[in-house]
């Protein structure tokens, strides 16, 4: 299979130009060691057992008796391989040494982290619209708009609708999904996955190794992804206690499976929540927690606008990690619900971006209102407001708020 180039693949090539080690964290099987081979002269996997052997036997050795750069591969299956990256890099200087891969939900039971100071982290999410359709050797869209301002957003050349979006949102952004083109062979394997963190991952948390409780939990976060939801109101739903609620949390973040986004504050705005917004990280696990495919999405008003905005920031998201400009995402909204926006993207200045995202072919200033709020607060700390909505056309709302196609995420030129 020819390989997509991946957004992370310039900025690990200049990583490893200049440091010793880099460690790829993301989702299992969002490309992690396929990406990582294409920068390394050698691999040690320890999934293999005549590698882990060699690696337990005596790790220092193990690695030097291989060609550097050199991918360690599934670096959990032998821990004790970290210690001795530490070693190789304390020891002898040098840059593009080491990339180091492995399952995220090991920093649940690691003990200590050895590589603090040694290595770099770099996160990797699934493929985005941008590795499927666009350019991935672009100047991210986060930086655009952060230089140029809302107008860097214009009309892709190609229109998608309401059925194209939803349709995109439940293909999955994994690559073995991304990229099969049998809807069956999809649903299937999106099935599987879920079976995967339920059962086996599930066990890694102490005292809460039920499959079937930490499946109803994870379809409750399924089903109010971009929400901002009491917590009660999950475990309840769940039929669990807090606790071990609060464990599921942190095994499901820790597998990035769900994200948390953090509530934005400023001391210009008061009586905001601090509530943090909860998103599945690959928004097509709804259709196999919730059961539902694209004409059930399509029917159901709350779950269609809860779908897009959780896929707005799957491609968002990987922007994040090759964007210059020091973005985070945040949600805002206060303690009386008058006022919220769906996303606000922080950038390292302290200027912001907000984001709506609307499940409409169109908008209008009424859409906007909650951003508008905002840029009249904020003055100019605010970048600008974007209404992404489901319709072919780009056009603004009021100053520095403007309208735009959710695709023009990934093809916009302006």
């Amino acid at each position: 299979m020819t390989y997509l180039p991946r957004l992370v693949d310039g900025l690990l090539t200049e990583l490893l130009a200049g440091l010793p080690a880099v460690l790829v964290v993301g989702p299992r099987a969002c490309g992690k060691t396929t990406t990582a081979r294409r920068h390394v002269e050698d691999s040690l996997r320890l999934d293999r057992p005549a590698d882990a052997d060699l690696v337990r036997a005596d790790p220092d050795a193990a690695l030097r008796s291989r060609s550097t750069p050199l991918l360690v591969d599934e670096w959990q299956l032998v821990p004790e391989v970290l210690a001795a990256v530490k070693r190789a890099v304390d020891d002898v200087s040098g840059t593009g040494r080491f990339v180091i891969t492995g399952s995220a939900q090991t920093d649940l039971t690691a003990a200590g982290w050895p590589l603090t100071g040694r290595a770099v982290r770099l996160p990797m999410w699934g493929l985005s619209q941008r590795e499927l359709v666009g350019d991935p050797g672009a100047v991210s869209i986060l930086d655009r708009l952060a230089g140029a301002g809302v107008d860097a957003l214009t009309a892709p050349s190609r229109a998608l609708d309401l059925i194209d979006y939803v349709n995109q949102a439940l293909h999955g952004m994994l690559p073995e999904v991304a990229l099969q083109p049998d809807a069956r062979l999809r649903r299937r394997w999106l099935a599987s996955y879920v079976d995967e963190v339920v059962i086996r991952d599930g066990a890694l948390v102490d005292g809460s190794r039920d499959p079937i409780r930490l499946r109803r939990y994870l379809q409750a976060l399924a089903a109010n992804t971009a929400g901002v939801v009491e917590h009660r109101t999950l475990y309840e739903t769940a039929e669990v206690n807090r606790l071990t609620a609060a464990g599921y949390d942190g095994l499901l973040t820790a597998l990035l499976v769900v994200d948390f986004m953090p509530a934005w504050h400023t001391n210009r705005l008061s009586r905001l929540t601090s509530r943090p917004k909860r998103l599945l990280v690959e928004p097509a696990l709804v259709g196999p927690l919730l059961g539902v495919d694209a004409a059930a999405v399509l029917r159901e008003s709350d779950l269609r606008g809860r779908l897009l905005e959780t896929f707005v920031v799957s491609q968002l998201r990987p922007e994040l990690t090759v964007a210059e400009t020091s973005p985070r995402l945040f949600h805002l909204r206060d303690r009386d619900g008058r006022h919220e926006v769906d996303v606000v993207v922080e950038f390292g200045d302290g200027r912001v971006l907000g984001i709506e995202v609307k499940a409409a072919a169109t908008a209008g200033r009424s859409d906007a209102r909650h951003l508008i709020w905002l840029r009249d607060r904020l003055g100019d700390r605010m970048v600008g407001g974007l209404v992404l909505h489901t319709g072919p056309h780009a056009f603004p709302l009021d100053d520095r708020i403007r309208a735009a196609p959710i695709s023009s995420l990934w093809s916009s030129l302006g």
